[in-house]
């Protein structure tokens, strides 16, 4: 009988109910509650209605650049992360929106798939982009899982992340790379993102920032549902072949990080997708 790992998850929030609610759903559903870990930006936050059991940490909120509350988050992370080995063989760290997932097609669970794989300190899933497609799908309906109500994602090398650490290790900002470690994609496993879920939900977050970012949204769009609408939906043969190139490529400014030679493949969700409850 195979002996399942003791795996954490870890993720760092602000402002970010909607998600942060399926984040604890899901990764509870996957762990166990008692086996998250969030911390708040901010001891203004307010905890997850659903997160009974949860490990909360809250920080207090500094005002910083992009640049540098990306380092400074990141590094909270990690030092979180490499305390929680003391007692963890596994910790997953990625943002609120991301989901990493195991193809059903598989039929295990999250602990069980990782626990039977062998980790070279870090492994990622293949990344998808999740995007509203503008022309035939209507605004995200809160209280239907995700996936029943979109059909598209783009291929995207951005969240190929290493999100999975079988050691202690540092992660750099936003989990895009693991310092001093290459990266190793699943054959499995998958990273959903759902940043671009959901257009108005942009347009919600663009209004607490002003009127400029609403016009630039509307006028401009936003790069992921862009493509999910104007560009020719691909099978899944074409998952495969970007599992493979980003296996192989990697961009020259960036060696430790997967590449895909500038291709931007817009791809239809498998069906087998849609029993995933996030």
């Amino acid at each position: 009988m195979q002996k399942l790992k003791k795996i954490a998850a870890i993720t760092m929030a602000r402002n970010d109910e909607f998600f942060l609610s399926r984040w604890v759903d899901y990764y509870g559903h996957e762990l166990g509650n008692e086996n998250l870990y969030i911390i708040l930006d901010g001891t203004d936050q307010n905890e997850p209605k659903n997160a009974d059991g949860v490990n909360i940490i809250k920080l207090r909120h500094i005002e910083m650049s992009r640049a540098t509350g990306d380092k400074y988050r990141i590094g909270k992370i990690s030092d979180l992360a490499n305390e929680l080995f003391k007692t963890y063989d596994i910790v997953i760290g990625c943002d609120s929106d991301e989901f990493l997932v195991v193809d059903p097609a598989v039929k295990k669970s999250l602990r069980k798939y990782l626990s039977s794989i062998k980790i070279k300190t870090t492994v990622s899933g293949l990344g998808l982009d999740i995007g509203q497609n503008m022309k035939t799908e209507k605004q995200l309906d809160p209280s239907k899982p995700m996936l029943e109500q979109r059909e598209y994602a783009l291929l995207s090398t951005r969240y190929t992340k290493p999100v999975v650490l079988s050691r202690p290790a540092r992660w750099g900002s936003g989990f895009h790379h693991v310092k001093g470690k290459n990266f190793h994609i699943d054959k499995n496993l998958y990273l959903l993102h759902f940043g671009a879920v959901d257009m108005e939900m942009l347009v919600k977050k663009a209004e607490k920032r002003g009127a400029d970012w609403v016009n630039h949204l509307r006028r401009r769009g936003n790069g992921t549902i862009n493509l999910t609408t104007t560009k020719k939906a691909h099978g899944t043969g074409y998952i495969k072949i970007a599992r493979i190139m980003q296996r192989i490529f990697r961009p020259i400014y960036a060696p430790g990080k997967p590449g895909m030679l500038g291709l931007k493949w817009v791809v239809k969700i498998p069906k087998r997708f849609k029993t995933i409850q996030i």
